[in-house]
């Protein structure tokens, strides 16, 4: 484990660390799961159902939690942003890429985000320790490794370019938006933000899709556990770990995402494990790890 690793790691309880590694599990195991489901059903319906069941699920737990249900002015254009931006564009535009480029790359480019942030951050000018400006190298030519050896290799360039644009909108939306969701209600706001995107996803998939759905077993689980866990469950650990240690210092356990969901995808679809695949992984958590302790310092 590397010195950054470790100072992180003492500065943090027990119970944040239990948190940050059930958040990053969750996170990382969606990329699997969306992998699932839309091998037999179609992306952009299925994705606005997930989206309109969620929404509701989050509106009663936000009561039974005893939320304030009303919003602010600003939190209601952030909810709404949101939820074009993050749940439309970036989880659609994924669901719809996953149908032909595997989860596991889908994970690491999704991962490259909170490099983005700070790459942008950086040359806006705000200002970012030398140890960071290397994490953004090591995090980005990582990426590019496994990029670069997966592209070569036959990935389908449209859906891995849906995969990009999908973290660009996820970027900009983190961007636009810092700060702007608070207020003691978190799960209310995110209600809200689901039931946006199954507004806008709804007729964009009836436009663009049949219901063609067959369904197994299989897709069952995988759609419950993805309504539930990456859905609800993720958001609420998130939220806990945010008020316990704060936003900066729980960000850095995005460094877990690339070898999780890389992991997963190989245990539970068979996807295939490089050696580049393991190195790249290796530098992109680096990165992230080292980008996300400069700015926490």
């Amino acid at each position: 484990m590397s010195d950054a690793a470790a100072s992180t790691l003492r500065r943090l309880d027990f119970a944040a660390l239990a948190l940050g590694v059930a958040f990053a599990l969750m996170w990382a195991s969606a990329f699997t799961s969306a992998r699932i489901i839309v091998e037999t059903a179609p992306p952009v319906l299925i994705l606005a159902l997930r989206f309109a069941l969620s929404g509701v699920l989050a509106l009663l737990l936000s009561a039974a939690l005893g939320e304030r249900m009303r919003l602010t002015a600003a939190q209601w254009r952030a909810a709404v942003l949101f939820g074009i931006f993050q749940n439309c564009l970036y989880l659609g535009l994924n669901f719809a890429a996953m149908r032909t480029v595997e989860a596991s790359l889908a994970a690491i480019v999704a991962s490259t985000m909170p490099l983005l942030v700070s790459a942008a951050l950086w040359f806006g000018g705000e200002r970012l320790p030398r140890a960071g400006i290397m994490g953004l190298g090591l995090g980005f030519a990582g990426a590019a490794l496994v990029m670069g050896t997966r592209l070569s290799a036959g990935v389908d360039p449209g859906g891995f370019a849906l995969c990009v644009v999908g973290v660009l909108a996820l970027t900009f939306a983190t961007l636009a938006l810092r700060g702007a969701i608070s207020g003691g209600n978190p799960m209310f706001v995110v209600g809200v933000q689901m039931l946006v995107a199954a507004v806008f996803l709804g007729p964009v998939g009836a436009a663009l899709e049949e219901w063609d759905v067959v369904w197994t077993a299989r897709l069952g689980w995988a759609f419950l556990y993805t309504l539930l866990i990456p859905g609800l469950a993720a958001t609420y650990v998130w939220f806990r770990l945010v008020a316990r240690i704060g936003a900066t210092r729980a960000a850095t356990f995005h460094f877990l995402t690339p070898p999780f969901g890389v992991l997963i995808a190989w245990a539970f679809l068979g996807e295939g494990l490089a050696w580049s695949d393991m190195l790249g992984v290796a530098v992109v958590a680096a990165g992230i790890l080292l980008v996300q302790r400069a700015r926490g310092d």
